[in-house]
């Protein structure tokens, strides 16, 4: 039997084809949800953008008869927009700010009473409301169709133990292949000899999946930095290898995700002179909000909001000077070579044969960071840092961020390589406050 699946309006600002991920069933939307969407079709914003995508799949649908006696959709569905019901009567009325909600669960009672045989289901991202509905006895639920599984449940290495034999054959620089043994490319490995946890060994997988290929021993200085610890040594091996594209480095506060991201690149920029600029790229919140009216140039503007990009920057500059063979100029903090740039503008440009760092991309969905993504030109290599459990941005959360979306399509792809940090690194006390609080 078919259900009855209100829409509100948040799910449609989150994924304005929702209305065809809903199965065969009876999809409505309230006209008050197109009211609310009317406002925001003026918004520079992915919200704007999606608002007024939803209005031409609607409009597009008008051809097929009237919207508000029910037009049937391409997966089998039926759409129908609604008004009336009121919502008056219930908690809240009086509220300007709540009238949409109180006139969507109005809906929902409604059609709950006057089809009893058919299951009507509030589909909002909305928690209170979701609550509100509860407390009607109205089911409601999240938006679920576009989640992924949490990024920190594919930490991008593992740890095997293997024979003396082939301990031998890693040491020796020699790729190897263990029967029954296989993993996605670019997965990193922690060997140990079976037995003992002397002697291990890095390695990955290869672009094939069952060889692995020895790592070399990062034991250099990277712009007066050097890993601290597994996950950091897998994560520098990544951020060094030409061939590995994109990189998605997680993990919690204080890991060294974007110091080591943002270390690598000026290596690659002005030790090795691999690629033309370091490209730094941090959401405001929201993602496309414009900057505003604040003094100063873009690089002024973006201060606030970039501050962590200038500490590890700040940081790397007093290592390096330390460092017995300085790789930076003395002005690497205003050099044209290190460029900070509101995300606001990527959409439309190639970007060839530049170091990109999108940092905090827990934050973007998974259309902003595929319009980030296909921005990449030839020769280019990006890297997205972000923790997946501290977001900020209202319209996604830890299995529905970019972030999470990016890893796992891109789990098995050659191109790319995933690592999650643990390892606290920032100081013991930044470590147990992560920790304890």
């Amino acid at each position: 039997m078919s259900k009855n699946f209100i829409v509100d309006t948040n799910v449609l600002l989150h994924d304005p084809q929702a209305i065809f991920h809903l199965g065969d069933n009876n999809v409505i939307i309230p006209i008050e949800v197109l009211e609310e969407l009317d406002g925001f079709k003026h918004d520079s914003s992915e919200l704007g953008r999606n608002a007024r995508q939803v209005a031409h799949l609607l409009d597009e649908l008008r051809a097929k008869g009237r919207l508000g006696e029910g037009v049937r959709l391409s997966n089998g569905g039926m759409l129908r927009v609604v008004s009336g019901h009121g919502g008056d009567t219930l908690p809240g009325a009086g509220r300007e700010r709540d009238r949409a909600a109180r006139h969507i669960l109005a809906l929902a009672m409604f059609l709950r009473n006057q089809h009893p045989n058919e299951e009507t289901v509030l589909i909002t991202k909305n928690v209170n409301l979701r609550l509100k509905a509860d407390a009607l006895g109205i089911p409601a639920q999240d938006y679920t169709v576009d989640r992924y599984p949490d990024a920190d449940r594919y930490p991008g290495w593992r740890t095997l133990e293997v024979d003396a034999m082939v301990m031998a054959k890693v040491r020796d620089g020699m790729k190897v292949r263990i029967e029954g043994i296989e993993g996605p490319p670019n997965e990193y490995v922690f060997l140990q000899e079976s037995g003992t946890k002397k002697g291990a060994q890095f390695g990955r997988f290869a672009a094939n999946g069952l060889d692995i290929q020895p790592l070399p021993r990062h034991n250099e200085y990277i712009i007066g930095i050097k890993p601290l610890n597994l996950e950091q040594t897998f994560a520098m091996d990544a951020l060094l290898d030409d061939n590995i594209q994109l990189i998605t480095l997680t993990g919690k506060a204080g890991t060294g995700k974007t110091l080591l991201a943002v270390a690598a690149g000026l290596h690659k920029v002005f030790a090795e002179d691999r690629f033309h600029r370091l490209l730094v790229f941090r959401p405001t919140m929201p993602f496309t909000r414009d900057i505003g009216y604040l003094p100063g140039d873009i690089k002024d503007k973006m201060q606030p909001w970039m501050q962590p990009v200038y500490d590890a920057l700040e940081l790397l500059r007093e290592q390096d000077k330390r460092s017995p063979s300085r790789a930076l100029p003395p002005d690497v903090l205003d050099c044209d070579e290190i460029s900070i740039e509101p995300l606001t503008y990527i959409r439309g440009r190639s970007i060839p044969h530049q170091y990109i760092i999108i940092d905090e991309a827990q934050n973007l969905t998974p259309l902003e960071v595929k319009t980030i993504i296909t921005r990449v030109g030839q020769g280019t290599k990006i890297i997205l840092t972000g923790d997946p459990h501290q977001i900020d941005n209202p319209y996604v959360d830890s299995l529905s961020n970019g972030l999470a979306f990016l890893v796992e399509r891109f789990r098995f792809s050659e191109l790319a390589a995933h690592i999650c940090l643990v390892k606290g690194e920032r100081s013991q006390l930044a470590e147990t406050a992560a920790n304890l609080l």
